[in-house]
């Protein structure tokens, strides 16, 4: 057996990294839009719209 070059290792690190940071990408993008986590987001984007009582400053 030969051993392993630089060339071959940084290969096979490069195309890993690749395919490991494209899972966790669909991953992330397939629970942003999966049907049960809809509402939960829809009230977290408004959330910065809502007026609350109790947060303005010198009332």
């Amino acid at each position: 057996m030969s051993a392993l070059t630089y060339e071959q290792v940084a290969r096979f690190a490069q195309q890993g990294g690749t395919v490991y940071f494209v899972v966790i990408f669909l991953a992330g993008v397939a629970y942003a839009l999966w049907p049960k986590n809809r509402e939960a987001f829809r009230d977290l984007a408004h959330m910065p719209l809502r007026e609350d009582e109790d947060d303005h400053v010198g009332s």
